[in-house]
């Protein structure tokens, strides 16, 4: 059965120092499973980016990884993916990943995360995607990064619009219900709050 969505999840490869971190990274792969989704991410087993991978599995959800072959001789691959696609560069990750994707989330994650947050949403302000992109703010993580990126806004590096087309939440169902909501795959109503 063809998944009700697809949604890319950047997230890191370590799990960080607070047990919260661990949690949203379950509850989305969680969220996924339970709404009939697909997970596609950078196909580790490590840190965050297996958690999420695990939680969408045990949920029932399809989950695509996506990863370099360097990675899999490092023995990095989460070999229990649906479809582990092992590719030559991270530029061939990155582009897979954006393509099999219909929105794309940061969760909390070092520079890898950053690095491909920061380039599904330069995508998107360059028209090369209309794809959603969201950022959980899980207890004011990200808020130092939000509060640099207004201040290039203030300093005109930046217009306005392009700070709205990310959005920011510290909650997973309500983030995760309206990026697939954006992408036009599914009503409010259906995702609900689960």
């Amino acid at each position: 059965m063809k998944p009700a969505f697809s949604l890319c999840v950047y997230c890191g490869s370590r799990a960080g120092d607070n047990p919260a971190f661990k949690q949203v990274a379950q509850a989305t792969g969680q969220w996924i499973g339970a709404h009939g989704g697909q997970l596609v991410y950078g196909g580790g087993r490590m840190g965050l980016m297996g958690t999420v991978a695990d939680a969408a599995l045990a949920s029932g959800a399809r989950v695509v990884g996506i990863i370099p072959a360097t990675m899999v001789e490092k023995e990095w691959a989460h070999t229990g993916c649906t479809d582990l696609q092992v590719v030559n560069t991270m530029h061939e990750r990155k582009r897979r990943m954006a393509e099999q994707a219909d929105a794309f989330v940061a969760l909390p994650g070092g520079i890898g995360t950053l690095e491909e947050f920061f380039e599904a949403w330069t995508w998107r302000q360059l028209g090369f995607h209309n794809k959603p992109v969201g950022l959980l703010n899980l207890g004011g993580h990200y808020d130092g990064l939000i509060n640099f990126l207004n201040h290039s806004v203030s300093a005109g590096f930046m217009a306005p619009w392009q700070m709205d087309l990310v959005r920011v939440s510290g909650s997973v169902p309500e983030l995760l219900a309206n990026l697939i909501q954006d992408a036009g795959l599914a009503s409010a109503t259906r995702l609900g709050d689960a």
